[in-house]
């Protein structure tokens, strides 16, 4: 967890360092509509979409949000080859519990996944009373 944490600040530095780079030359920065542009803003030009670099909450939302994705996409996979373990398993019990296993795993934790933004919107909101823009 202290590596995972380390590799997260050490990015998210570095996405902020390049808000201090000259931006004469270069299209760093998006505009309110993402297009890029040189005039420096709170917001910086990837190829994953306007990184926001202004304040902390702004950032954990846009990583919050693609992790979502990215997480959505594995649990999807994962559940395509449980479903092929399955069927090319012919008749084979261990194959096939495996599959099931894979299935059942995949599909709690695109549960989890779908679940976990309102379990923390009701613990952070509404028993915390922290403010919340999305």
């Amino acid at each position: 967890m202290k590596k995972l944490l380390s590799i997260f600040l050490s990015l998210y530095f570095l996405f902020v360092s390049f808000s201090s780079v000259s931006a004469s030359r270069y299209a760093l920065f998006c505009n309110s509509d993402g297009s890029p542009t040189s005039n420096q803003t709170n917001r910086l030009y990837t190829a994953i979409g306007c990184f926001p670099i202004g304040d902390a909450q702004s950032s954990m939302v846009f990583i919050f949000r693609w992790a979502l994705g990215i997480g959505g996409g594995i649990s999807f996979l994962l559940i395509i080859l449980a479903s092929f373990q399955i069927t090319s398993s012919s008749g084979n019990p261990e194959k096939i519990q495996a599959g099931r296993e894979l299935l059942t795993s995949a599909i709690a934790g695109l549960i989890m996944l779908i679940f976990s933004f309102y379990i923390l919107k009701v613990i952070g909101v509404d028993l915390f009373k922290l403010p919340m823009s999305m």
